[in-house]
């Protein structure tokens, strides 16, 4: 087992003393106001950097989500994206199956063609649900294998308490999720910055240069009407009522607030509206490391390279309540001592630990930036005879 040593790191910084310092593996959930939002069924708002939750009503209650489960289906056509798996590019072909979707649709027909940029427009702007199943079967080969990789990435998240039965949100049995699984899954597309042109833009065309031009319009109107919301998604079924998960920045803040099972469509405007204003008047972040930003070397035996970077995995911020007490700051950062190659670019090889006193208040994995091959023979041999000729 590799042994751990720790590298100190001690800074003063002026950020407040209390609750304000936000812990990034939150996994208990306590409001910062009792009384923020009414005439909703739940409620959650959290910061994007950290996942701390700022305010929550019934956040952990199991409700049909309707079509804000396509926040997971569009993360898991993000992932595809962002493995090389799928390109923007890609023809997706429409089944006889995806063409029968009702409710929200861009009303393909069976063989119809449309890129994986139109499919996201479908999806994200006009919450098309003959799209997501077009998409679900391109990724998964069927809908059924497509929810299963759902459900999968659910519990990869942590998430107890959701379940998938198809990518659309069409109501089916034991089909559920949480106003906090849903922040927690927003959370996670919203970390694609390429989401954002499509989740944020609020009207586009499909088919533009054909006789059946289709206008999209969003059907999160605060994407329009609420400065710096930039998604994510809406959902409406009789069962489910109105519900709405959105994201804004402000001031390099960026805040997720979801409300599910309100009476009207003004009215989950109205309370979203709320949980975003107290957000940004309550709170700030300051941001320590940008994802992918250099922390750390760290020494590699038997590699082609003798060492390799180690970089933040995600943003590194800390959480500040308005109007609190300065504080001292410390970092640990936490490797292990002996690495071999070969290393595969995003392994984790470390932990940046963030301190307030002796309370630990964020931690974040530290990996890889890059693959580091094993070197050959003929290379070790000369750094051998390198080595014993600087020590004579």
């Amino acid at each position: 087992m590799n042994r751990l040593f720790g590298i100190f790191v001690c800074f003063a910084l002026l950020f407040p003393a209390q609750s304000g310092f936000a812990q990034s593996e939150n996994t208990s959930q306590k409001p910062a106001s009792p009384n923020l939002v009414d005439n909703v069924s739940s409620a959650v708002l959290l910061e994007q950097d950290t996942g701390q939750v700022l305010f929550e009503k019934q956040g952990n209650e199991k409700l049909p989500p309707a079509s804000m489960t396509k926040i997971m289906t569009m993360l898991l056509i993000m992932e595809q994206i962002e493995s090389g798996k799928l390109k923007l590019t890609d023809k997706i072909r429409t089944s006889e199956f995806a063409a029968s979707m009702g409710g929200s649709q861009i009303f393909l027909e069976p063989g119809e063609e449309m890129t994986v940029d139109e499919m996201l427009k479908g999806i994200a702007i006009a919450s098309g649900n003959d799209a997501s199943v077009a998409m679900a079967e391109h990724i998964a080969g069927s809908m059924e294998a497509f929810v299963n990789m759902m459900n999968k990435k659910a519990k990869d998240l942590g998430l107890k308490n959701t379940q998938f039965q198809n990518p659309t949100g069409l109501p089916a049995k034991d089909h559920y999720s949480t106003a906090y699984d849903m922040a927690v899954m927003a959370r996670e597309l919203m970390k694609y910055p390429l989401i954002r042109q499509y989740t944020g833009k609020y009207e586009d065309y499909l088919r533009e240069s054909t006789e059946k031009k289709f206008w999209l319009v969003n059907t999160n109107k605060l994407v329009r009407f609420y400065p710096g919301v930039d998604g994510v998604k809406t959902g409406f079924t009789t069962e489910a009522r109105y519900c709405l998960t959105a994201s804004a920045e402000k001031n390099g803040m960026r805040a997720i607030a979801v409300v599910m099972g309100a009476p009207t469509s003004k009215e989950r405007n109205t309370q979203v509206t709320k949980l975003l204003d107290y957000a940004f008047s309550q709170y700030t972040t300051k941001k320590l490391y940008k994802k992918d930003q250099v922390i750390a070397k760290l020494e590699v035996s038997r590699g082609k390279k003798q060492a390799v970077n180690l970089v933040a995995s995600d943003n590194v911020s800390l959480l500040l309540k308005r109007g609190e007490n300065a504080a001292k700051v410390t970092e640990d950062i936490v490797m292990e001592e002996q690495v071999k190659a070969p290393i595969k670019k995003g392994s984790v090889l470390g932990t940046l630990v963030i301190k307030a006193g002796n309370k630990v208040i964020a931690k974040e994995p530290l990996v890889a930036n890059e693959d580091i091959t094993e070197a050959g023979l003929w290379e070790l041999f000369k750094r051998t005879i390198s080595l014993f000729s600087k020590s004579q």
